[in-house]
């Protein structure tokens, strides 16, 4: 076909649009919500899987997590006030490192509650014994000074790094740097840092259960190791509990990620042997991680797939206004059929309306999810992340219904008699 008589055939559908403004309006604002739905929804599956497995991604693709866990005889025994042991022991340390020549490092850590107290101000937070590598290995970042030290744990330092909250509860005003916070009424550890603050670990960071890092105090792991021992103290409900526990956690780093999940096994022969209790369990961020993907893979696809359907609807709106317009325009389509005109060009006449209504629809529905998008963020705090995909996936989406839906009515215009048309009134 000529370019001049595509010109025409596109000329003559425009103005068949402008003629009909309000209607071709009406037609394109199912299209325009379709896509803007489709593109919002798409931001909001976008961003809380981007959130989800960046957590999980912190924690390191490489690393190992292995952490004691309280067996439930021991909980029994010490509703009795009896003394229970568990968990990690330093043994442990040495025969993965002795064992398993795929690891890089092995980093301990213990952890407990305890009252933290400066001056006046006081809260509950959590303790947490470890060697310098922690602040790498849990992406934890500094606002103020430093973390701890080799040279803080080679010399039993009682010194301490403060999480946000915790600087923020004890020193709302002061610099919490060189002042000293009182622990359990017992000891006093000098600050030297205080962290970034950190999203909660969600069950799966650097502590046994899901913590909140801004209300921790890191203190040297051997100065935790001397100055509270091994025997853990708890006066819950009128009554004692003593808990011997020598680690709480230790995070193996593994030198390729290839090596990950095999290590993991072996790690867990290595403990099993030792530990009948079953006083022990290991996670894999790199499990977690494909997980997470696959699952949140499936939620943006159902997310988009519900967003869909309104693109759907649209797409028959649009069918059924052109329907509409053929039956107004059967005694046109006579006219130019009796003038020479074939049925590939009536078609194509349909057609080109139909996709310039959805194409119309699309580019404004992009807008649109750009829009609303920015306003959910904005007005609402919640995050969105529109990948570079979706935009154009919902705007050939929107063309691709246009298509779909146009065919029918195109068709039945091409396929009307000539003579019966003409006598149309």
């Amino acid at each position: 076909m000529r370019f001049y008589a595509l010109r025409h055939i596109l000329r003559v559908g425009l103005k068949s649009i402008l003629v009909h403004r309000l209607r071709s309006t009406l037609t394109i604002m199912g299209i325009v919500l379709g896509v803007a739905s489709v593109i919002v929804m798409l931001a909001v599956g976008e961003a809380a899987r981007f959130e989800a497995i960046q957590q999980i991604k912190d924690l390191g693709a490489t690393n190992i997590i292995v952490r004691s866990v309280k067996p439930i005889d021991d909980d029994k025994q010490a509703s009795r006030q009896e003394q229970t042991q568990y968990g990690l022991l330093y043994r442990d340390v040495e025969r993965i490192e002795a064992t398993i020549p795929t690891i890089l490092t092995v980093t301990p850590l213990r952890e407990f509650r305890r009252d933290l107290r400066f001056l006046d101000r006081k809260l509950e937070g959590r303790v947490v014994s470890v060697y310098p590598n922690y602040s790498k290995m849990n992406s934890l970042q500094m606002s103020l000074g430093r973390f701890i030290t080799d040279s803080d744990n080679e010399r039993f330092a009682n010194v301490c790094v403060l999480g946000a909250e915790t600087a923020e509860t004890l020193f709302p005003i002061e610099d919490p740097i060189g002042r000293s916070v009182c622990v359990a009424d017992a000891h006093y550890y000098r600050v030297v840092g205080v962290t970034d603050r950190k999203a909660p670990s969600a069950g799966v960071g650097g502590s046994q259960a899901a913590q909140d890092y801004n209300r921790d105090i890191y203190i040297p792991f051997q100065t935790g190791r001397v100055r509270f021992g091994e025997m853990l103290i708890y006066h819950r409900g009128g009554t004692f509990e003593f808990e011997k526990l020598q680690i709480s956690q230790i995070t193996v780093a593994v030198d390729d990620i290839s090596h990950v999940k095999k290590t993991a096994e072996i790690i867990k022969d290595v403990i099993g042997q030792f530990h009948k209790k079953k006083d022990t369990e290991i996670t894999v961020p790199l499990d977690l991680l494909e997980k997470a993907e696959q699952t949140q893979r499936i939620f943006t696809l159902v997310l988009g797939a519900i967003a869909s359907v309104s693109l759907v609807v649209g797409g028959i709106g649009v069918m059924n206004i052109m329907l509409a317009t053929v039956t107004e325009r059967t005694r046109e389509i006579g006219v130019r059929r009796a003038l020479g005109a074939k049925r590939r060009d009536i078609a194509l006449q349909f057609l080109i309306e139909t996709i310039v209504l959805s194409g119309t629809g699309g580019v404004l529905g992009v807008l649109l999810g750009f829009a609303l998008s920015y306003s959910v963020n904005h007005f609402f705090h919640f995050p969105t992340i529109i990948p570079a995909w979706s935009p154009l996936l919902a705007l050939g989406v929107s063309l691709g219904v246009g298509l779909i839906f146009g065919i029918y009515p195109a068709q039945r215009a091409a396929r009307m008699d000539p003579i019966e048309a003409l006598r149309h009134e």
